[in-house]
């Protein structure tokens, strides 16, 4: 007969009603595997060199950008008249 909770074999004396024998059931491992997550581990740590690499390039691409906005602005304004601003107060 088999154990309803933990799988075991366990053998009763049918006069007694007892249980006379107890094999435990093979437990599976459920440690992980060592290799496997060395692997995850470095699969992981590349994954993550790239993002940063890839966020870095980003900055730099931003930064290139907004200079070219910078001096694209600045070329614009060279050719305005300079006039003074109009502020709320002057406009009563």
């Amino acid at each position: 007969m088999t154990c309803p909770c933990c799988e075991a074999k366990l053998t009763i004396d049918p006069k007694l009603r007892k249980v006379i024998a107890h094999d435990a059931p093979f437990k599976h491992s459920n440690a992980p595997d060592l290799d496997r997550a060395a692997a995850l581990l470095r699969e992981q740590a590349a994954r993550r060199e790239a993002i940063f690499k890839q966020s870095a390039e980003d900055v730099k691409m931003k930064s290139q950008i907004l200079e070219r906005k910078f001096e694209a602005a600045l070329e614009k304004s060279k050719d305005e008249p300079v006039s003074k601003p109009t502020r709320d107060i002057d406009l009563d």
